[in-house]
């Protein structure tokens, strides 16, 4: 290994040590300084332009490092056929391990273009993360949360993690919205009016069928309130419409709504958490 080495390095004697120092020196000099300057510029130009300018730091940086590196190699590794094709393969290894993950997502990019698990404009929930396909690339998607939140998620999770469409290239998509009520109550009365409810909703899509549906437990009645907005970006308002209207309609017919306690001691998750 040693031998293979010194075949590779030039003569200790040959390598411009201060030359080599200087370099490293000036290099990192420069990335000194453009962390320092480029968030002061950033600070001092205009609010739009802030972004991008700061998108320069880490690019100048790696710019230096690979100047460095295609700068200083010549200067240690001596230039002879052997020598560069072992370090070009030894580069392709190295490339290949780093660039693994990269590439499975290269291919289940492609997968997702052909199966269509997801579209700009659908709303889907993969692992921890919902919300609105922004775009599509060939390594990962974004989509943008209920938070304004964008989140880029390689296309290598479809190996591993479940994708739920909620919409599938439709303009709309099935809302749910739940009340856990105290089981003591007229349960036909609260659903006319929960139907009421729903059908005088102004985000409504009149022309899409929608459901007041009841599942009774011993210690709490759920109901949900299932149908679909006039657009799937009216998700967060339609739901917060329904449920602000529907517990003013139960506190009207006087229905209490569960206990905390009760709908835990039944091993429900309470919605108020």
């Amino acid at each position: 290994m040693n031998g293979q080495l010194t075949e590779i390095l030039r003569d200790p004697a040959d390598i411009p040590v201060l030359l080599l120092m200087a370099g490293l020196a000036i290099a990192s000099a420069v990335v000194w300084a453009v962390g320092w300057l480029l968030p002061k510029v950033a600070d001092a130009v205009p609010a739009r332009f802030r972004t991008r300018v700061l998108t320069l730091v880490p690019a100048v940086r790696l710019a230096v490092g690979l100047t460095l590196i295609v700068w200083a190699l010549p200067k240690v590794v001596a230039p002879t056929p052997q020598n560069l094709l072992a370090i070009v393969g030894g580069l392709g290894i190295a490339l290949g391990f780093a660039f693994k993950d990269y590439v499975a997502s290269l291919v289940a990019g492609v997968v997702a273009i052909a199966e269509r698990p997801y579209r700009q404009g659908d709303w889907v929930r993969v692992g921890t993360h919902y919300g609105e396909v922004r775009s599509v690339g060939s390594r990962a998607v974004q989509i943008v949360t209920h938070d304004d939140d964008v989140v880029t998620i390689p296309h290598g999770r479809l190996w591993t993690d479940e994708v739920a469409n909620a919409n599938d290239g439709a303009r709309t998509l099935l809302v749910v919205a739940e009340l856990w009520l105290h089981p003591d109550h007229d349960a036909e009365a609260v659903r006319r009016r929960l139907h009421d409810v729903v059908i005088t909703s102004r985000y409504l899509d009149p022309t899409r069928p929608f459901r007041v549906v009841l599942e009774e437990r011993t210690w709490a009645s759920r109901y949900a309130l299932k149908a679909y907005p006039l657009d799937a970006r009216d998700q967060i308002p339609f739901r917060t419409d329904l449920l602000l209207r529907a517990k003013e309609a139960v506190r009207a017919l006087g229905v209490r709504f569960a206990e905390r306690a009760d709908v835990r001691e039944g091993g429900a998750v309470d919605p108020g958490d």
